[in-house]
């Protein structure tokens, strides 16, 4: 494993990040729980092998992930590494549930310290409601206490809004934005990286495969160009490597979901390197960025922040559909939707769209949801299939756990 300057602190994280938002599932649907044993043998192979931060937050795996990421560190591996959860402004009502949620948290993840703990999904919106409910004040409180190490942001907004929060306050110690070689120039971007990094803080990435979506078989315009580039590595790998060649990125988080993941990026982690990539190399990632860039699919990571719908649309289902059969030029993709294997009930389809606009407020992409469904519904329908078995779920509040 490779270490990282961590910002200002003397500490330095590895390369690789275990990220808990996506641990493996005893079902295919993406509802189903998480399987336990085998979430906690990949996080502990992870650690074993050099990963010493663990993010993990309340809303992650249907909310079950600071529960089972607690069960992980158990039998001194808490001992071993960073961890880091969220405040999660969304899923409250009032600054007056801090207190509870922030114990529930405690329990959960059985410990009596988060060593890096987030405001959550900052945008402009939710942002003005953390300063009026003073979360930044109570997350201080804790740290006075002895129960918070460092307290820093993650973030899904544009560039103004982000330098406008790391300006606010002098103590952020690290931020945490979603940058992969697609989304360079989106959202905080590059130009975010640098100025967090020029303040001295650390800066972790998340969805450096921007939702799995760079790690699938790429339609055949985008194949031919990684087929053409005459390099042993593979499309994580070179999507891993593009972060790690620059010198701001401390660590890189990847949501990892069964042993194969975990064991091929403790070995890319391993070899990798600040100043890695060729100019060679980063032409090729050019030309990918600009192929990918030309099928325009809807801009969806599935982080899953629309869900649950109060209608029960399973939005980033439909839009993955959706992306899938567009980029790929794989109609085949879209049965799935109208009741193919593993598709979609009725009730969850875009046409019961209420327009009620609730997914609009909290999506970090500012994807104009309702419209698109509307545009989906229309293109993905024409497809027939039989109709899926219902899936199972889980929704349910920070003190019923």
């Amino acid at each position: 494993m490779q270490y990282r300057k961590f910002g200002k602190l003397d500490w330095n994280g590895s390369a690789l990040g275990f990220g808990a938002m996506r641990l493996p599932q005893v079902g295919t649907d993406r509802n189903s729980p998480i399987d336990e044993a085998e979430a906690i043998r990949i996080m502990r192979y992870a650690i074993d092998n050099g990963v010493n931060y663990v993010d993990t937050a309340f809303p992650y795996a249907m909310g079950d992930s600071e529960r089972v990421v607690g069960k992980a560190l158990k039998d001194g591996y808490r001992q071993k590494v960073k961890l880091a959860t969220k405040l999660s402004s969304f899923v409250l009502k009032s600054a007056d549930q801090f207190e509870s949620y922030f114990n529930s948290q405690l329990k959960r993840l059985q410990t009596q310290k988060i060593d890096y703990y987030l405001l959550h999904g900052l945008n402009a919106d939710n942002w003005k409601q953390l300063k009026e409910w003073k979360a930044i004040q109570f997350v201080e409180a804790k740290i006075a206490e002895g129960k918070i190490g460092h307290v820093g942001f993650s973030f899904h907004d544009q560039y103004n809004v982000f330098k406008e929060i790391i300006d606010y306050y002098d103590n952020w110690t690290f931020c945490q934005l979603q940058y992969n070689y697609m989304d360079e120039n989106n959202q905080a971007g590059r130009k975010g990286l640098e100025y967090a990094a020029g303040k001295g803080l650390a800066v972790v990435i998340m969805e450096p495969l921007r939702g799995g979506q760079l790690a699938r078989t790429p339609p055949p315009a985008v194949a031919k160009i990684w087929e053409q580039n005459g390099r042993q590595r593979s499309r994580v790998e070179w999507a891993l490597d593009w972060l790690w060649n620059q010198e701001a990125v401390s660590v890189v988080l990847s949501g990892m979901s069964n042993m194969e993941q975990v064991v091929q990026n403790v070995t890319y982690a391993g070899r990798s390197g600040v100043g890695m990539l060729t100019s060679e190399d980063m032409s090729l990632f050019r030309k990918v960025m600009d192929a990918y860039q030309s099928l325009a699919p809807i801009p969806c990571t599935g982080c899953n922040y629309c869900q649950p719908c109060p209608n029960n649309i399973a939005i980033p289902r439909i839009f993955e559909i959706y992306n899938e059969a567009t980029v790929n030029e794989d109609p085949r993709a879209a049965h799935s939707y109208s009741g193919g294997p593993g598709g979609l009930k009725e009730e969850q389809r875009a046409n019961h769209c209420l327009e009620c606009g609730e997914c609009v407020k909290v999506c970090p992409q500012k994807i104009d949801i309702p419209s698109q469904l509307k545009k989906v519904h229309a293109e993905l329908s024409k497809f027939r299939g039989p109709p899926p078995g219902p899936p199972p779920g889980s929704n349910v509040s920070f003190e019923e756990k």
